[in-house]
């Protein structure tokens, strides 16, 4: 029988409740048990695809195709498990489904309610999982914090969950702020007691408090919140700022997280095999080298929007011995050449991530543009392969006003189109081409040599695509097309093989990654960084 973990957060937003559900899986998967990770996300969105990344980071895109939140990448990387559209639960799409269910008939002309269809809904999602699954355990993470009104339709859904698979079989964790005054050098439970309050006064009671802080938590205060929040002792978790997230799964594990839980759901205990994992947090302390790396986009003040190419390259440097220092370049700021020039002043290499719309656009070509006539390693990845193809058409094949018709309908030379499959599409939700997709190698390129195989698949979420009519005249000019659709029609990889990385992807690479096993183009980009420089040194 399945088990399930629930996470909830209090006192404040952005606790790193994610990372806990991920480091926890990880935990159990080290043991040797089945996990798999959901997240329940209170917004009325019904998914985060339409969202600018300003309002709620990356939208992270799985084999499947759902557009998800960005937990679900920190899931998939800490436990190295696939996940799908039944992971990411919104409050947009439960509501959208009970009242298509209500404008059918379904309910046969019943009073439509939150109590118990919307419940019973949410409930559904959870058992859904559950059987196409069949996990060991379940670990689902409620968004939002504790006292928010639109997340209390969760709240009671996973209270009555409980009661139904009874004593032994879920567990509630709940996360907490102890906030440190300088003025009294004290740390503070209060606030903790009181999120917990709350979540009792719902109907539910926490059996762990995993309590983040800047400091070590005194015995006392630990005692202090066992006994007022009715928790064990041993189930206050301390969990410190870390300097990797990739720390904290080991920090849990010293303080018999993991076997606390086991214990509470009588399941019984395995020695954990987290060798590869402190392995892996060695080389993050002990890195030789640095590189500093430019990430070149438009929404640079938000590092969440590309979390998971920051994870990516360093998952890349970690197996190079080498950390990686991001150095954010705002596209707009870059439209001026010099300006551009002076910007990337002390780069070793360069990525141009996804996007969408003509804002920054003229930035991304001009950094492309020095990149690649100053032999500075970079990858471009789904908005980043196009902008490399319009600045390889603009620049070497001589075509001064090719263009993507995303940025100029009426563009004349439009070496990017919208996708054929693309062109009577209605709405913008869910509609791109998103999800797996294989693409085929062209032996001998670098794109085959980083993969060492001849068919991959990758994860896609775009609408346009390169023109298949300028593809022999870019070819002609130098431009290697290493990656193309089985059926030859949509290029997928572009290279200049003449150079020591410059390669670009229509997929998103970055959502492959994995800490202990860095993506191929990633690994490439910074395996060839390296080695450059050495070379200049």
């Amino acid at each position: 029988m399945t088990k399930y973990i629930f996470i909830t957060g209090g006192v404040v937003s952005s606790l790193g409740k994610g990372i806990i559900a991920a480091s926890l899986g990880r935990l159990l998967r080290a043991r040797g048990f089945s996990v798999i990770n959901q997240k329940f996300d209170p917004y009325i969105n019904v998914d985060p695809g339409t969202m600018s990344p300003f309002q709620h980071g990356e939208v992270f895109v799985t084999d499947d195709g759902a557009e998800t939140d960005l937990d679900l990448g920190h899931y998939e990387r800490f436990t190295d498990t696939n996940l799908g559209k039944l992971n990411n639960v919104t409050s947009g799409s439960v509501y959208q489904h009970v009242i298509e269910k209500e404008r059918r008939g379904d309910y046969l002309g019943g009073t439509v309610q939150v109590i118990p269809h919307i419940t019973n809904e949410i409930k559904s999602r959870i058992v859904g999982a559950t059987k196409q699954f069949k996990p060991d355990f379940q670990l689902i993470e409620i968004g939002g914090t504790i006292g928010d009104i639109e997340s209390l339709p969760f709240i009671e859904a996973i209270r009555q969950f409980k009661t139904e698979v009874g004593i032994g079989n879920a567990v509630s964790v709940h996360c907490t702020l102890i906030p440190y005054l300088p003025t009294s050098g004290e740390l503070k439970t209060k606030p903790s007691q009181h999120s917990v309050s709350v979540l009792r006064s719902y109907g539910i009671q926490p059996e762990i408090l995993v309590c983040r802080t800047t400091r070590p938590i005194p015995k006392t205060e630990k005692e202090k919140l066992a006994l007022f929040c009715s928790v064990p002792k041993d189930a206050v978790i301390e969990c410190r700022d870390m300097k990797s997230i990739y720390e904290v799964p080991l920090a849990l594990e010293e303080q018999n997280m993991a076997h606390v839980i086991l214990d509470m759901l009588r399941v019984e205990d395995r020695k954990p095999d987290l060798k590869a994992w402190q392995q892996l947090v060695e080389n993050i302390k002990n890195s030789k080298d640095t590189l500093t790396v430019a990430i070149a986009g438009k929404y640079t003040k938000l590092s969440d929007a590309y979390i998971s190419v920051v994870e990516s390259l360093k998952h890349a440097g970690y197996a190079n011995d080498t950390k990686i220092d991001i150095k954010w370049i705002n596209s707009e700021e870059c439209v001026d050449y010099k300006n551009c020039k002076e910007l990337m002043k002390g780069v070793n290499a360069v990525v141009v991530p996804g996007g969408f719309g003509v804002r920054g656009i003229e930035g991304k070509l001009n950094v492309i543009k020095y990149a690649r006539e100053n032999n500075i390693p970079f990858l471009g990845l789904c908005l980043g392969m196009q902008c490399a193809v319009i600045e390889y058409a603009r620049n070497v094949l001589g075509i001064k006003d090719a263009n993507s018709k995303e940025f100029d309908e009426n563009a004349q030379h439009a070496v990017i189109d919208l996708m054929l499959e693309q062109k009577n599409v209605q709405g913008y939700g869910g509609t791109m081409r998103l999800g797996a997709y294989d693409c085929m190698l062209k032996k001998g390129s670098k794109a085959h040599r980083a993969y060492g195989k001849d068919k991959i698949s990758e994860r896609h979420r775009h609408r346009y695509e390169v023109n298949n009519e300028y593809i022999r005249p870019l070819e002609e000019a130098g431009l290697v097309f290493s990656g193309m659709s089985p059926d030859g029609m949509l290029a997928e990889i572009v290279e200049l093989p003449r150079l020591d990385w410059f390669v670009a992807s229509q997929f998103h690479p970055e959502f492959k990654s994995r800490p202990d096993r860095p993506h191929p183009l990633f690994k490439g980009l910074i395996d060839a960084t390296v080695k450059q420089k050495k070379k200049i040194k």
